[in-house]
């Protein structure tokens, strides 16, 4: 559990700083990875790619869920 949720401080934090270099605050970023990475994984799930392995993999792939949540937040945000 523990690991988890430091993956989506990681994962929310890079995320945050990748789509248009801001974030959404400590709480706000950890949510967004933590679901990043249930995204992430059913993403590659969906295309059959095998998820990477290992602490850096989990990274990777909750900050790729997390960079779509937030950029489809972002979207909701303007409208």
């Amino acid at each position: 559990m523990l690991y988890a949720i430091v993956v989506g401080i990681i994962a929310g934090w890079l995320a945050g700083k990748l789509v248009r270099g801001s974030g959404f605050g400590l709480i706000g970023d950890l949510i967004l990875g933590l679901l990043g990475g249930l995204v992430g994984g059913w993403i590659f799930g969906v295309l059959g790619v095998p998820g990477p392995n290992g602490t850096i993999g989990a990274i990777l792939v909750a900050t790729i869920g997390a960079v779509i949540l937030v950029w489809i937040s972002h979207i909701i945000r303007e409208v």
